[in-house]
This record gives C-alpha cells, sequence and structure tokens, in this order.
C-alpha cells in the first residue's frame, strides 16, 4: 500500500520530528510505502530546520516552504501538486492527530470510499472551538446534505484524482469533501483517536466562525447553483417581481375605489396612493426582481464562456471498442 501524507506546518518545531517517527512506526508495523509531503506554511519558529533535516535523513520526506503566511488551503495544494501516489492522507502537525489511525483510513478506502473523514468523537479541545464546530457541523449537514460529524477535522484520506476536479483556495479545505460529493464520489467516515495538545497553541480564533460561515453560503451555492446560477437568481427575482405586482395591483384597484367614491367623506379621508408605503415597498420589490433576473442571466453568459462541458460532470471511466472494460474498484 502506497499513500502520501501531506502534512500543513505552522510554527511546528517541536512537535515534527515525534510526528515523523510515528509515522514511521506505522509503516514498519503494516507494512506500508509511506511519503511525507511538509509545508512549512511561513513558520515563524525553527519548522523548516527540522523538515530539512528530515529529509536529509530520509529521502521519503520532502518539503515545502512558502514565503509567507498563506493558509491552510494554499498549503494542502501545494502539497497535493508533489502527490505521485493514488491515496493521499492529511493530518495536522500538532500530534493531536494520531499516526496509529492510518490503518482505518486505509480500511474504509478499501471498502469503496473515496474520501474518508475522520470523525474526533473525543475531543480534548476547550469549549469555545467544541461548540461553535458542533453548531457549524450542523449547518453544514443541512446546507449540503453531506452527513459528517466532523468537517473541521483535518485528518482526511483522498483517492488523488479528486484534486484534479476539486480547487483548494481561501478556506475551502473543510469543505472538500462538500465539494467532492457533489461531483459524485463517495463520501464516507471514520472515528479517530483525538490526542490532547502537547505543544504550541491553536491556531484558530473567533474569526474562524465568521469564514467557516461565509464559506458554507459558497461552497451551497457553487454546489448547488454553480452551472445554473439563474436557477437561484431567477427565482428570488420571480418572486421578488410577484410580491411587488401584487402590491401594485392592490394599489391599481385602490386607486380605482377612492376615485369613484371620493363623494363619500370617509373615503375621501382615506390616504392617497403616493402616502401609502405599501407604494414604495411595491415598487422596490418590483426592481429588485428585475435586477436579479438580470444579474441572473448575466451569471449565465459568464458562465457558459467560461465553463466548457468537462468542468460540469466527473467521469468514473472509460471503455473502448475491441477492449476488455476496466474492473469496478
Amino acid at each position: 500500500m502506497e499513500l502520501t501524507i501531506v502534512v500543513p506546518v505552522y510554527n511546528e518545531e517541536e512537535s515534527l520530528r515525534a510526528l515523523y517517527e510515528q509515522i514511521g512506526a506505522v509503516e514498519d508495523e503494516y507494512g506500508y510505502d509511506i511519503q511525507i509531503v511538509f509545508v512549512d506554511d511561513g513558520s515563524k519558529d525553527g519548522s523548516w530546520s527540522v523538515i530539512e533535516d528530515l529529509s536529509v535523513e530520509s529521502d521519503k520526506v520532502r518539503g515545502i516552504q512558502f514565503r509567507r503566511n498563506f493558509g491552510k488551503a494554499c498549503a494542502l495544494d501545494a502539497g497535493m501538486r508533489e502527490v505521485e501516489t493514488d491515496i493521499v492522507l492529511t493530518m495536522d502537525a500538532d500530534l493531536q492527530d494520531d499516526p496509529a489511525e492510518i490503518p482505518k483510513f486505509i480500511e474504509q478506502f478499501e471498502a469503496g470510499f473515496d474520501v474518508v473523514s475522520g470523525w474526533k468523537k473525543v475531543r480534548y479541545d476547550p469549549f469555545h472551538k467544541t461548540i461553535p464546530s458542533k453548531f457549524f457541523n450542523l449547518m453544514v449537514n443541512r446546507m449540503t446534505g453531506v452527513k459528517l460529524h466532523d468537517h473541521n477535522c483535518g485528518f482526511k484520506l483522498y483517492r488523488r484524482e479528486i484534486f484534479d476536479e476539486v480547487r483548494l483556495y481561501g478556506e475551502f479545505h473543510r469543505f472538500i469533501p462538500v465539494l467532492a460529493a457533489a461531483r459524485g464520489w463517495k463520501v464516507g467516515e471514520v472515528v479517530v483517536n483525538h490526542r490532547p495538545r502537547e505543544f504550541g497553541k491553536s491556531k484558530y480564533g473567533v474569526s474562524r466562525i465568521i469564514k467557516g460561515f461565509l464559506d458554507l453560503l459558497t461552497v451551497s451555492f457553487l454546489t448547488s447553483y454553480n452551472h445554473r446560477p439563474q436557477h437561484l437568481l431567477g427565482s428570488i427575482g420571480l418572486l421578488s417581481t410577484f410580491v411587488g405586482s401584487v402590491g401594485l395591483l392592490y394599489l391599481a384597484i385602490y386607486w380605482i375605489y377612492r376615485q369613484v367614491n371620493l363623494s363619500n367623506p370617509e373615503i375621501a379621508a382615506l390616504p392617497s396612493v403616493s402616502d401609502r408605503a405599501l407604494l414604495y415597498y411595491s415598487l422596490g420589490a418590483l426592481l429588485l426582481g428585475v435586477q436579479m433576473v438580470t444579474f441572473g442571466l448575466l451569471a449565465e453568459l459568464f458562465v457558459a464562456k467560461q465553463q466548457g462541458p468537462d468542468t460540469v460532470y466527473s467521469i468514473r471511466r472509460r471503455t473502448k471498442g475491441g477492449e476488455m472494460p476496466p474492473i469496478d474498484q
């Protein structure tokens, strides 16, 4: 079994050698052939020096150093470009992910899953991380339909081919299973051992919650309407146009009724159409509806110009006349 482990690194000088040795112990015990790619995401400590030493000691270790901190998604993307094996596993460098759990991921992969996400069922993190994480996972499950207990877990296994179709940027690393599932890849989950932090400190703050929610909205849109934006924008536009039209129709009937009965003091005392707030709400809804439909048409034109059919679907395999079909794995 050959696989590559991509490890994003940010100020993890104290834990890198221990992580390397623990991965080596798993490799020896199970007979795996493991390559390791450490990506130094602009560390300010001696992390890169440790990576250089490890790469000198072992030809199975490669290192990439960024000029500054670009974020975890960029680190993973850079690491994936170095992967040559069919299987790639990602994990954090802080020793909270246990390399002894790697065989569990391999078992799920051999069972037919293309993406296997770790689930830290028992977590050793402070409450200000675990509570928002539970709420975030609930939202992702509801909005995307991909049911995982721990979307934030960085301990995951993938088929390398997935990254030929799924782009990594921003904070999208936590949504790779969602993006892969939207293209037809099979996503599974496995319970993993989560260990208390021994070195350093957490790299995530309150801003992660805000960024995560905004990214969730983006991913939800991309997976549902990436190639059909008019379905969303046009639906909102038509609904808004309908509401505005109903309001204006009511006001038209109201105006006719008032004009016909102006001789009645009670009717004459009613406010004119121009004094009704409903007029401005209706006009606003009508204009918004027209704009949303227009934006939808422009978005459709952009998609049609920029994207070809190969970006829409995902091909599992091909067969050719005169050849035996490939075996389904």
